[in-house]
């Protein structure tokens, strides 16, 4: 299969305004979009962004490059990432172009192309507009009328919000007091609004994007401050997103964290009880703990992984028709309920749905679930060599591999999005687990590691 260079497992994410997201490349990046567009039968391309200071300045780029070869664009605004790729069908835009670099901090950005479906493009769509990318200028420029438009959608948002309430007929949140935390970015209108259209109670954190606040120790890689306000304030649950939207994690009224694979398994289960699991599987990736495996089996139902990254779990319950996918991260994909499409407000209405079936709590719901010790560590990288040209890495690999002696996972891969190693490593015996991975980060620091030292 072709890969892309440049794009990873979410697209193209970097330093906005540098590299591959420096103005003259996304415009370049705009032009091969406008190819595919033309490749793909014609028509438009739909653009969102978030709400980071740099989102602007790349959306502007890459328009200027997809009307530049013909092509119109049809302008959106700050949108969630889920809410483009549901709205798509009904616009009638061939692809979708959102800006954005999800949970990373404010000086980063990125960009992502969706086909018609709101589905992410694999790996050979990337790679063909890569190279599409290096291609010199037309000889001859398009002028007057032959240049595309921009036009501007209105009411992105409303429609957003009318789409996912149509999948909820009948939900009633009244009662329920929801903390929500919006990360500052992109759903901090539409998550506010949408819980109270379903007359849940909800107090908003970190809603007031000002460009700069983005991600900033909030939203769902900081789950945290919105488990603790779930606690102070005495709601019933919580979820922190991310800054577009696709992630959620939740909270219980306990105040306890429930990750993706805790939402996986509550989830799984409700479906699994009226007879909607297709095949009884739940995709989970590489990354999935083991004690969900486990858990599963007790229910009759099985696991199965993908790589990392929601388009790989989306791309496998398309496959098979399957019914329920995700990541810990918060990525949950509810199969064809929602056109297979990642949206961390429908996880959030699904699992404030399932608390109002069972009557019972978050953390009550996903109990069966018993986590086996993992350990990971995030070691920041100058370059990305093959890892298996490493060979004191390789060796710790090994050694960790047979001091487990099959009682546990060892996963070690780059970060598709940032300047990262990840070194992942779960058993059954916590300190075995915590030495092997502290061991494995301590070698890849020494042969390629950057400033900063391994990161929990």
């Amino acid at each position: 299969m072709t890969r892309p260079r440049h794009f990873g497992t979410d697209g193209l994410r970097g330093v906005a305004n540098t590299g591959m997201l420096a103005p003259e490349q996304v415009v370049a990046l705009g032009r091969a979009i406008s190819r595919l567009v033309r490749r793909e039968g014609g028509g438009s391309a739909a653009l969102a962004r978030d709400p980071r200071r740099s989102s602007p300045l790349l959306a502007a780029a890459v328009a200027a490059g997809i009307v530049a070869e013909g092509v119109d664009v049809l302008d959106l605004g700050v949108l969630p990432t889920p809410a483009l790729a549901a709205l798509l069908p009904s616009l009638g835009a061939t692809l979708g172009v959102v800006v954005s670099a999800s949970h990373n901090p404010m000086q980063d950005n990125g960009i992502k192309v969706l086909g018609k479906d709101g589905a992410k493009l694999d790996d050979a769509l990337e790679a063909w507009l890569e190279e599409q990318m290096a291609l010199p200028l037309p000889a001859e420029a398009l002028v007057g009328a032959a240049v595309g438009d921009v036009r501007i959608l209105e009411r992105p948002v409303e429609r957003y919000l009318e789409h996912v309430g149509s999948l909820f007929p009948g939900l009633d949140l009244h009662g329920l007091k929801l903390v929500v935390d919006c990360a500052h970015g992109a759903t901090s209108a539409a998550a506010p609004a949408l819980l109270r259209r379903f007359g849940a109670e909800v107090v908003a954190l970190f809603a007031q994007p000002d460009g700069l606040n983005i991600n900033a120790e909030c939203g769902a890689v900081h789950p945290e401050r919105m488990a603790r306000a779930v606690r102070e304030r005495s709601a019933d649950a919580g979820v922190a997103l991310d800054g577009d939207g696709d992630r959620a994690i939740l909270a219980s009224s306990d105040g306890s964290i429930q990750d993706g694979d805790r939402v996986l398994f509550a989830c799984g289960g409700r479906l699994l009880e009226q007879g909607r699991l297709k095949d009884r599987v739940v995709v989970g990736t590489v990354m999935t703990n083991f004690g969900l495996e486990l858990a599963l089996a007790r229910l009759g139902a099985r696991l199965v992984r993908t790589p990392v990254g929601d388009r790989h779990v989306a791309a496998a319950l398309r496959a098979n028709g399957w019914s329920l996918g995700g990541e810990p991260s918060g990525h949950i994909i509810f199969g064809s309920e929602n056109a297979f499409i990642g949206d961390g407000l429908v996880t959030a209405l699904k699992a404030c749905a399932l608390m109002r079936h069972s009557g019972a709590p978050l953390h009550v719901l996903a109990a069966g679930l018993e986590p086996v010790p993992q350990v990971l560590l995030n070691v920041p990288v100058e370059q990305k060599p093959p890892i298996e040209s490493l060979p004191s890495v390789m060796e710790c690999i090994g050694a960790a591999e047979r001091e487990l002696a099959g009682s546990g996972r060892v996963l070690v891969r780059y970060s598709g999005t940032e300047k990262l190693l990840r070194v992942m490593v779960e058993g059954t015996d916590g300190a075995v687990v915590r030495r092997c991975a502290a061991s494995i980060a301590e070698a890849v620091r020494e042969r390629i590691g950057a400033a900063g030292g391994p990161q929990p």
